[in-house]
């Protein structure tokens, strides 16, 4: 599928241009399985793009009916990339649905920020631009874990343009000067000083499955959620833990959703060691059209974990927002 671009479009950036040489080369490999993921990732590229966003060039993975009466932008979360989204892409676009998974700036195939702006303002700033240029003048917004942040900041400005959201694992989380300081220090350590300079994928693996996940990941969503690590900014990482562990931001949520008009689904995971359900239900209980979904047996990683439930809900969303 090719679309027309009414803006100038970016050529690639070097982690795409890396990663792209690193699939071709497993494609033509003796080992089969690696050969067989090499060639779904490569097809998935044939949808990405590259536009440059306040000065960052940006990858965004575009798909879907060219004609589509909704679209709905998929919102990464933290130290993760558009990828996490590909099954959804997948059962969105079979249903009609045009999606546009996109890369925050320092994350997946997107620029890092040379300025190392990596706060959810800028990150807020990004997707406004990204929606003028794609002309999207009424959409549908998916986000996970830090996404739902950015999603908000966009919303307090822009809510005519979003239909309605869907939020997985998001919710208000108690803050204390103890709290500030042990997550965000063990948090940084652990990503950028341990899993970041991991050559192996199995014990990144053993940490996401008995600390995030309640469910067995595919080994190629393990390999995919690995990769992240390493082409998400370390400033990033850091700079993001710091913005949403300080009060301002901690404070802030409650009214940001209070704030909110459009319908809002909540979906939490029962073993969300992060986001636990308790702390979903907080924000739920703000909102003026807000739903909640508690998802058994599932833990922090719901579009790894239980894509297909995760796409359920976002197809469910979209259905009864532009149906009322």
């Amino acid at each position: 599928m090719i679309r027309v671009m009414a803006y100038p479009a970016s050529s690639p950036t070097q982690k795409f241009v890396r990663y792209r040489k690193e699939l071709l080369d497993l494609q033509a490999s003796q080992d089969n399985a690696a050969a067989k993921r090499a060639t779904y990732e490569l097809s998935l590229m044939e949808q990405s793009f590259f536009i440059e966003l306040n000065g960052i060039v940006h990858h965004y993975h575009d798909s879907g009916p060219r004609d589509a009466a909704q679209t709905v932008v998929l919102i990464h979360g933290w130290d993760c990339w558009w990828m996490w989204w590909h099954h959804v892409i997948h059962y969105l676009n079979k249903r009609g649905i045009r999606t546009i998974a996109y890369d925050m700036r320092g994350h997946g195939w997107s620029d890092n920020d040379p300025n190392n702006h990596y706060h959810i303002d800028f990150f807020a700033h990004d997707l406004d631009e990204l929606a003028t240029k794609l002309a999207l003048d009424k959409f549908h917004i998916a986000a996970f874990s830090f996404g739902p942040f950015v999603a908000l900041d966009y919303v307090r400005v822009h809510p005519e343009r979003v239909v309605s959201m869907t939020f997985f694992n998001f919710g208000y989380l108690p803050n204390s000067a103890f709290i500030q300081a042990f997550a965000t220090n063990t948090i940084t350590f652990v990503f950028n000083n341990l899993l970041r300079k991991l050559t192996w994928w199995l014990p990144a693996y053993m940490f996401a499955r008995f600390v995030l996940a309640k469910n067995t990941i595919l080994l190629h969503d393990i390999l995919i959620g690995f990769k992240s690590l390493g082409l998400c900014a370390p400033e990033a990482i850091d700079q993001t833990t710091r913005h949403i562990t300080s009060f301002k931001t901690t404070d802030s949520v409650p009214e940001m959703v209070k704030s909110v008009s459009m319908p809002i689904l909540f979906v939490a995971g029962e073993g969300d060691t992060i986001m636990t359900c308790e702390n979903t239900k907080k924000l739920v209980e703000l909102t003026h059209k807000g739903t909640y979904v508690e998802v058994p047996e599932c833990g922090h990683l719901i579009t790894v974990e239980l894509p297909e439930t995760a796409s359920a809900l976002i197809l469910g969303q979209v259905i009864a927002t532009t149906a009322s």
